[in-house]
């Protein structure tokens, strides 16, 4: 889905990408842009008097003298330019806040949209991606909206304020002014379309610079222990000289400009002089008015060069919107229909019927034709070799993704015709993969509910056994755990997993792979937590080590996808070869 939204922001013209930003982000502090609009006026009006006044300070207080004007002129310059600066801050200060809002509306926007996506699109792009497009994209929209916004209008009411003076002063020099102004913006515009397209680039190299710098710091102490630092520092020095020639294309780009401004300017200048020269000996200009005309046109440089480079500025900005609108706008494949209803669980039992599966984009099929019956208020575990569809199979059940047929029920209730809230409500799902938060244990426990009392958080530790290191702790259950709790062990982490899902006390819980890695006297105590968990409720188990789900209600065999076997442990020992090498292969093992 987000693909397709790609290619149509891609193929969108620039004006409607902007009119998008106008109304989704812009236009709610139209007030306050129109504010700063006034002081540019301001802005533009007191840089015009200060090249204006030069007119009459020269020659009036040097040519002719007039002593009563020698304190007027002055004081009229300074107020001219305290206006101007004053003006200047104020405008500033607006747009940065206008912008910083606008910032935060983007961010929560493409907060939100993340947060309901699919799990298969945070599946298929790295974090470091989407962190690339929350910081470094939105802030060029955002420079967009507000450098933008603010130079388009300062620096064209400057203009046509300093255009006004030079006319004033004399017509035919501000002709041969004016005739350079349409070509440095052409020389700009061309520019300004290269820096969109490197700008581009830039951004997906710092987001394959992001990816990899999470995964070395999640993944730091597989780096040391293979003794790999050499050949991450050159993995690394790679990704960043691949950014450093992609920035150094834009900076050239920019830089590119100041030649070409600088030598129009010249152009222009030798001109100026030539023809001034020329006025003057001819009678047709005062001395007073050319150095009033000088002072306008050398203060037009600067807006001048301003308004040229505009458009360097809105193609970063495109570039940014390009890549963070569709994230935006992405629409979720997995939705309620029109009129779901509440889940309501009974015994909930839960049954596949005739369920394929396969990966958005993939020929291959993951799952064919399931069917399971898993009897509501038991244990029923799942039984295969790695890839053979069983986590496939649990994340089905709480829609992590949609079978590509069949139907899932539970107490007869289809999953499809639920609403999403009530279905998610009644599952727990503990897997190998703990996931904790950089937070307190209290708070990573309470994640299950967070209107938990003190007390119900300290049962749930105390039937997952967490309770155990947790008061061995200084700050007990105000321990901060770092990063994915990086501080604890397998085996801790595993019995908060554990606390979490105690706590939600939901009648459907899934088990993936939850004992796996642990030493024996761990598993010990987290089967006992899971046996606690699980009592009364009905449970789905995958579990790499068969000993841990001999005694279960109903045991599936799937096999490439396919369910092959099913009983219980003793019988599919006699039914199911499959089954049976596995399980011989275990007691060797072990």
């Amino acid at each position: 889905m987000l693909a397709s939204y790609w290619v149509k922001f891609k193929i969108m013209s620039d004006l409607d990408i902007l009119k998008r930003l106008y109304k989704d982000y812009t236009k709610k502090y139209l007030r306050n842009i129109i504010i700063s609009i006034f002081f540019t006026i301001l802005l533009a009006g007191s840089t015009s008097a200060v090249a204006y006044l030069l007119d009459p300070a020269i020659k009036q207080l040097f040519i002719e003298q007039k002593e009563s004007l020698i304190y007027i002129i002055p004081a009229l310059i300074i107020i001219a330019f305290a206006v101007k600066g004053a003006s200047l801050y104020l405008a500033k200060v607006i747009m940065i806040r206008v912008s910083e809002e606008v910032r935060k509306d983007i961010q929560i926007d493409m907060f939100a949209s993340l947060i309901k996506a699919d799990t298969k699109l945070v599946d298929n792009k790295h974090s470091g991606k989407f962190v690339t497009n929350l910081t470094n994209d939105v802030g060029m929209i955002t420079n967009l909206v507000s450098t933008a916004i603010l130079n388009l209008f300062k620096d064209s009411l400057t203009l046509i304020g300093l255009l006004t003076v030079m006319f004033y002063q004399n017509w035919k020099l501000s002709l041969i002014a004016i005739i350079m102004i349409p070509l440095a913006s052409f020389a700009a515009r061309t520019l300004g379309k290269r820096i969109g397209k490197v700008t581009t680039q830039q951004m997906s190299k710092a987001g394959v610079l992001n990816s990899y710098l999470i995964e070395i710091f999640k993944n730091h102490r597989l780096t040391k222990i293979f003794q790999k630092e050499e050949y991450e520092k050159k993995r690394a020095n790679e990704y960043i000289h691949n950014l450093k020639e992609t920035s150094k294309k834009i900076n050239e780009v920019f830089v590119r400009a100041s030649p070409i401004m600088e030598f129009l300017t010249g152009i222009m200048i030798a001109f100026l002089i030539f023809f001034s020269a020329k006025l003057i000996s001819n009678g047709e200009l005062e001395v007073s008015n050319f150095f009033s005309f000088l002072a306008a046109m050398m203060l037009a440089y600067q807006p001048v060069r301003s308004l040229a480079t505009l458009n360097i500025s809105v193609q970063q900005g495109l570039a940014g919107a390009r890549r963070v609108l569709p994230i935006i706008d992405d629409i979720p494949e997995i939705k309620e229909k029109e009129h779901s209803k509440e889940l309501i669980i009974k015994k909930g039992q839960i049954n596949f019927e005739n369920v394929n599966f396969e990966y958005y984009g993939e020929q291959k099929q993951i799952l064919n034709n399931i069917n399971l019956n898993i009897q509501g208020e038991k244990m029923t575990a799942l039984v295969g070799h790695s890839g053979a569809g069983k986590s496939t199979i649990l994340n089905l059940i709480p829609r992590f993704y949609n079978a590509s047929n069949g139907d899932i029920k539970i107490d007869d209730q289809s999953v499809y015709d639920s609403t999403i809230f009530s279905l998610r409500k009644n599952i727990s799902l503990v897997s190998q993969d703990t996931t904790l938060f950089d937070d307190t244990i209290k708070n990573n426990i309470a994640y299950a509910n967070p209107s938990a009392s003190q007390k119900d958080i300290e049962e749930a530790a105390k039937y997952s056994f967490a309770n155990e290191f947790i008061e061995q702790l200084p700050e007990k259950y105000e321990t901060l755990i770092g990063e994915n709790g990086v501080k604890l062990s397998g085996g801790e982490k595993q019995r908060l997993s554990i606390a979490r899902a105690i706590l939600k006390k939901t009648p459907i819980i899934l088990l993936d792979e939850a004992t796996s890695s642990l030493d024996a006297e761990t598993e010990n105590k987290i089967q006992k937590a899971i046996s606690f968990l699980t009592k009364g409720r009905t449970t789905i188990v995958i579990a790499h080590r068969l000993s841990t789900i001999l005694n279960s209600d109903k045991i599936y065999v799937i096999d490439k996808g396919s369910v092959i076997g099913e009983g219980k442990h003793d019988e599919l020992l006699n039914s199911s070869t499959v089954y049976k090498n596995f399980y011989e292969k275990q007691l060797k093992r072990f």
